[in-house]
């Protein structure tokens, strides 16, 4: 079983440490103590936690067969006369996506904008990370 201590939970979260402790203060999100007394939150139940959280980024999301929306702020936009690059920001994800700049122009697409990010892929290459504890 994975565990995590509440740091590691925020920076999974996106959120800081204080915000884990007030969830889990108010019993929104179930802890234990490990062995030095620390609060640790089993993998599982993060995991039941985010997913219970996740909110379609947009109404369309039904509508599409794309289920990995990342809604964000657009950060920067680099137009030429055929292509631009967009830059979202979503959460702790910077997203760049290379476009025509038709689309740019024809979405208004600026810096400040908010935009959901679709990505529809053949390849998804998990790896497996570092954080949290077996035991």
């Amino acid at each position: 079983m994975t565990v995590f201590q509440i740091g590691e939970a925020a920076g999974l979260l996106g959120v800081s440490p204080d915000t884990v402790r007030r969830w889990v203060d108010a019993g929104r999100l179930a802890a234990s103590r490990d062995e030095h007394g620390h609060r640790v939150i089993d993998g599982v139940e993060l995991a039941g936690f985010v997913r219970a959280q996740a909110a379609d980024p947009d109404d369309r999301s039904d509508s599409s067969s794309a289920r990995n929306r990342l809604r964000g702020i657009v950060t920067a936009v680099v137009k030429d006369t055929v292509m631009a690059q967009v830059d979202i920001q979503a959460g702790p994800f910077r997203v760049v996506s290379l476009m025509s700049r038709e689309a740019v122009d024809e979405l208004d697409l600026q810096v400040g904008s908010v935009a959901v990010a679709v990505i529809k892929s053949t390849t998804v290459v998990v790896e497996r990370a570092t954080l949290g504890r077996t035991s």
